[in-house]
């Protein structure tokens, strides 16, 4: 079995299909593994706000046995400083160096989330933050989303499509929807990067200006009408982002790009999903997410067992 040391993006997974049959597996069997687990200590590191990657996470730990350690940095620890050479005259009190250091003594699994500044876009998309802690530790690292991918997200979309699929070779199409906020990124580049190495037809919609990185857009079809693109669709995965090119910018607010269960009957009947939290009658109509089609509440249990089936191929790797 392929060797997993870290889980940073998709490009630790030699099979993105099988790791997704893994993660609907465990469902069933998700205390068969606590052995794997036993008398290890996963630290979970939150750099910013989360509900289902922070509870899903510690739960997936547990149910191989794992003890837990959730920290909030810069609340319940020592604010961090990142920058080498720095002269740390300011608010931060603890280098990386030894912080992160430090807490790979303690953990035998290290989870980090950290978000983009949406500010300076080679920053965020060297995956400063991520890369200055994987340079200090000495243990397996998880990506609990990062300034450009969120990948136990990606695992837990591909899972649900394959679980509410009635065809093997599905369209799945990203659309564009809008927000009064500048959003990253990351989900939907990660989203991008796993469909295209998925078995589905891959189709992303967005109003011009909003073009992801051609590298994690990679062979997906771009088209710019939403309507023309929800054409004969089997999944529709609904997420804003802010521009990458006019980095972080919000270009429009593009309000008539909310989906609709009137845009939702232009495809073959097609599923709704959506990574939370979205922002009612903004992002999607009340109809939409309501509806029996809509997998949200799913998909988000989901995120359970493919961050479970992350952390199983790490611990099996001990």
């Amino acid at each position: 079995m392929y060797k997993m040391k870290n889980f940073l993006n998709v490009h630790d997974v030699d099979n993105v299909e099988q790791l997704a049959q893994e993660a609907i597996a465990l469902k069933n069997h998700k205390f068969e593994f606590q052995h794997l687990g036993k008398q290890k200590t996963m630290v979970l590191l939150f750099l910013n706000s989360s509900l289902r990657t922070r509870i899903s996470t510690q739960k997936a730990a547990q149910n191989l046995g794992m003890q837990t350690i959730v920290l909030n940095l810069g609340q319940d620890s020592w604010q961090m400083e990142y920058e080498d050479g720095a002269i740390m005259n300011g608010n931060t009190a603890e280098h990386i160096k030894e912080g992160a250091a430090v807490i790979s003594e303690y953990a035998d699994i290290i989870g980090i989330r950290a978000f983009p500044t949406l500010v300076d876009k080679q920053r965020d998309y060297s995956e400063y933050v991520l890369h200055k802690f994987l340079e200090n530790v000495k243990v397996p690292v998880v990506n609990m989303e990062s300034a450009t991918v969120h990948p136990l997200q990606s695992l837990t979309d591909l899972m649900t499509i394959r679980e509410h699929s009635n065809k093997p070779k599905p369209k799945v199409v990203l659309s564009w929807a809008p927000h009064i906020r500048a959003l990253p990124q990351c989900v939907s580049n990660s989203f991008a990067e796993w469909m295209n190495r998925a078995e589905v037809e891959f189709v992303i919609t967005h109003p011009k200006g909003y073009e992801l990185d051609e590298k994690f857009s990679g062979k997906a079809k771009i088209i710019h009408n939403q309507e023309e693109a929800f054409e004969n669709a089997d999944f529709i995965y609904a997420k804003n982002w802010s521009a990458y090119t006019d980095y972080g910018k919000i270009l429009d607010e593009h309000a008539n790009w909310m989906i609709t269960d009137e845009k939702m009957q232009i495809t073959n009947e097609a599923k709704f999903m959506h990574c939370l939290p979205t922002r009612r009658n903004l992002e999607v109509a009340d109809d939409v997410l309501d509806a029996t089609y809509s997998l949200v509440i799913k998909e988000a249990a989901n995120r359970e067992f493919a961050a479970q089936a992350v952390l199983k191929r790490i611990l099996e790797n001990y």
